[in-house]
């Protein structure tokens, strides 16, 4: 038994610019949530860092 064959591939990652014409409609579909899942987190983390970075100011200000 190969235990190769039975690891669930991961998903090919996405890439920017590529060209999309090969996608099927779904695949266009689940593409774009993953990307709006994407930008979600980088916002979360963003607000996260300026809170950290607020917190910091606020500690030295004088």
């Amino acid at each position: 038994m190969n235990w190769d064959d039975e690891t669930p591939k991961p998903k090919p990652a996405i890439v920017l610019g590529e060209d999309l014409e090969r996608y099927a409609i779904a695949e266009l579909n689940e593409r774009i949530t993953a990307l709006e899942s994407e930008i979600e987190r980088s916002r979360t983390e963003i607000a996260a860092k300026k809170k950290h970075a607020d917190a910091a100011a606020a500690l030295f200000k004088d």
